[in-house]
């Protein structure tokens, strides 16, 4: 058994238990990002062989450009959200399906219509989007205490856990992302605090990136994908019985509670 396939199998092993697994940087060697995907992508093909299984939208991950310098990269990252992963606004969220659970506000998208294969443009991307939504992304780590480089990020699907829509769709054109605030409380008390700015300078850049991104892997969205396009604000990290609320400006507001 191969490395990338050695470090899949750690990683999938601690989301099935629910115990985490020390970093596959330094446990497996998987050094660089094509070592890091290919290691994600071996798990995304063995869940799409459950019956049922579905790919229904993608996350952009280090959009922050501190959290960038941090981690020593100049770009963002990208993970798969498969369909068991959502939840709508004023559910209750199982905490039995996650390891070490925090939240973060974020602005999603659903792509109106497929992008073709090739780079899209800037006024294709923004002709292919249906609508924004607010959303909370349950970011989750399979690695030990979150102890994580870029490459263990990567490599677990971009610390993807779940997600919460908002039920009312906003058209783009009504919005200036960019400056919108957000404000997530966590019974009722606010716990982070943030702008549209935050998120790579603009919400939709993150989008756009990741719609370049996917299509130069020869895997454009497809009309109904939803993008989760990055943090507004710091993420907390969450206990059982938890109410999380967001409010992110025009877009409007967003929760669920932990059980």
């Amino acid at each position: 058994m191969s490395r990338t396939e050695e470090a899949a199998r750690a990683l999938r092993r601690a989301r099935l238990d629910r115990q985490p697994t020390p970093p596959v940087s330094v446990a497996h060697d998987i050094q660089g990002l094509d070592a890091a995907y290919a290691v994600a992508e071996i798990n995304t093909r063995l869940r799409l062989a459950e019956p049922g299984r579905r790919i229904v939208g993608r996350k952009v991950g280090l959009t922050s450009k501190a959290v960038q310098q941090q981690l020593g990269v100049d770009q963002p990252d990208f993970g798969v959200l498969f369909d068991d992963m959502e939840y709508l606004d004023g559910d209750h969220v199982p905490m039995g399906r996650l390891i070490q659970p925090k939240v973060e506000a974020e602005v999603a998208f659903v792509v109106g219509h497929a992008l073709a294969v090739g780079a899209p443009s800037w006024g294709e991307f923004l002709n292919s989007l249906s609508c924004a939504l607010p959303a909370l992304e349950i970011v989750d780590s399979a690695i030990v205490d979150w102890k994580i480089s870029l490459v263990d990020t990567v490599a677990d699907n971009a610390s993807s856990g779940l997600y919460v829509l908002g039920s009312q769709p906003v058209a783009l054109g009504a919005l200036s992302l960019g400056e919108l605030g957000m404000q997530m409380s966590i019974n009722g008390n606010v716990v982070s605090v943030g702008t549209g700015a935050a998120c790579l300078g603009h919400p939709l850049r993150a989008a756009y990136w990741l719609a370049r991104t996917m299509a130069a892997r020869g895997q454009p969205l497809q009309a109904g994908e939803v993008i989760l396009s990055g943090a507004l604000g710091p993420m907390v990290a969450l206990a059982a019985g938890d109410v999380v609320q967001a409010r992110i400006g025009e877009l409007g507001s967003v929760g669920c509670r932990m059980v």
